[in-house]
């Protein structure tokens, strides 16, 4: 259980899915069916919604910047500087494996697809307390908290729905169809290059995007 994006992972393509824990428990816990993640997250995101009391072009850009430009960047710089991270300690590789490469191990296992609760819940908080201070606190902005959180969360569901999407959905369009080559370029080509699910904008302006992008999309 070792994670080192630098080498060639020996890819899985079983249907069984890689035991992570010798406890059954803890093993329950890092499986997760794709429908978790909007039936758990699209009520947070509509109670925001309707907790938000300000100009409705305060809740609508707020919304807009939450889903396209916040958690997108999130997105990124989670990908890209957490889950490929390269440890440097027995128990960093273990965390590692367990959060992020046992999917490049075994890409194409329906259950490890999208962030189980037990991961996304407390990043939620961590987020939630973050942005509540920064926008609140440091800021003095409280009417754009809501409409902007509520976009977070929506942005992270488009997420992991494109995300599955990508290894197990035909797309259609050329935008899908260029984001599902993206992905699995990262995955088969160059773990190093590509980190942007939703938003390869960001991988542009970081230079983690060696070609066009929409290239393949046709």
């Amino acid at each position: 259980m070792q994670a080192n994006f630098q080498q060639n992972l020996n890819i899985n393509y079983d249907d069984e899915p890689i035991r992570l824990f010798k406890s059954n428990f803890l093993e329950f816990f890092t499986h997760v069916h794709p429908a978790v993640v909007p039936v758990l997250w699209l009520p947070v995101a509509t109670y925001f919604l309707l907790q938000a009391t300000t100009a409705w072009w305060v809740m609508g850009l707020g919304f807009v910047l939450g889903v396209l430009f916040i958690w997108s960047f999130i997105e990124y710089v989670v990908h890209r500087f957490i889950f490929h991270y390269q440890p440097k300690a027995a128990w960093q590789e273990r965390l590692i494996f367990v959060l992020h490469e046992i999917h490049h191990v075994q890409p194409n296992c329906k259950t490890r697809l999208v962030m189980p609760p037990a991961v996304s819940i407390p990043g939620a908080i961590l987020f939630y307390a973050l942005f509540h201070w920064l926008i609140v606190g440091l800021l003095g902005a409280p009417q754009w908290f809501e409409p902007i959180f509520a976009g977070m969360v929506v942005g992270y569901v488009a997420y992991d729905m494109i995300h599955y999407a990508t290894h197990h959905i035909p797309m259609k369009g050329r935008l899908m169809k260029a984001l599902k080559r993206h992905h699995m370029l990262h995955h088969f080509q160059d773990p190093h290059q590509r980190f942007g699910v939703t938003m390869p904008a960001w991988d542009y302006v970081f230079g983690t995007q060696p070609e066009d992008f929409l290239k393949g999309g046709k």
